[in-house]
């Protein structure tokens, strides 16, 4: 059996204008995580719109915006393997209002109770963990019940859950905290939820409600969290 790649994680940043996604690209390409064909046909596009040296930029600077202007807008990930590595590159905006602290005011989850001695309502706080984050988090709104193998709805509004249950369920943080969807971010999108000193669901997001750090203005979930106190 040979032996396991390393997984390396690489995050460029720097300011605005100072060649990242520039230097990026052309990494990918050196070191065979995008072939020849695809980057002289990002030159033969770049240059139609009179930025031909925008080749290796266009590699992780995909949406119309970011190319018309000639900047990274929105965070940008590649994934590639070599020989020995498994590596993944992170292209970040140079600019702070691309990329402007967040933090989130609720989350919608798809949650799998495992072992829970009772029934959980709307209003359940247990901890839940996510990545390194530890934090009060509660049940805000149980939508709907659903098929854990197939994800089809069972039942809208469930009064409550017990353990075998699968749920769609509207979330709110007792602090700040950084989470993602599962499909944008798998680390910062699942969760293990804990109470009496065990596991008692697991689940990944769906969708995250977010709002600037600082800012007071939060979204409905939240509203009705505080409700429902």
């Amino acid at each position: 059996m040979g032996k396991e790649k390393t997984h390396i994680n690489i995050v460029v940043i720097g300011h605005v204008d100072s060649g990242k996604s520039t230097t990026t690209g052309h990494l990918i390409y050196k070191c065979g995580g995008i072939d020849k064909r695809t980057i002289e046909k990002f030159e033969k596009e770049a240059a139609e719109m009179g930025k031909g040296s925008f080749k290796y930029v266009w590699v992780l600077d995909k949406p119309k915006a970011e190319r018309e202007r000639g900047i990274t807008i929105d965070i940008s990930l590649w994934k590639f393997e070599t020989s020995k590595y498994y590596v993944t590159i992170t292209d970040a905006p140079g600019h702070r209002k691309n990329n402007p602290a967040m933090e989130a005011a609720g989350f919608t989850a798809q949650v799998i109770i495992l072992n829970h001695p009772g029934q959980i309502s709307a209003g359940y706080a247990p901890v839940l963990d996510c990545h390194t984050a530890h934090i009060a988090c509660k049940f805000a709104e149980l939508k709907e019940k659903i098929d854990h193998h197939s994800g089809k709805k069972l039942e809208a509004g469930p009064k409550f859950l017990k353990s075998g249950d699968a749920a769609i369920i509207d979330m709110v943080p007792g602090k700040p905290m950084c989470v993602e969807s599962f499909s944008d971010y798998p680390p910062l999108g699942h969760f293990a939820v804990h109470d009496m000193r065990q596991t008692v669901a697991v689940g990944v997001i769906k969708a995250v409600d977010k709002k600037a750090a600082g800012v007071g203005k939060v979204t409905k979930s939240a509203q009705k969290a505080e409700k429902a106190k």
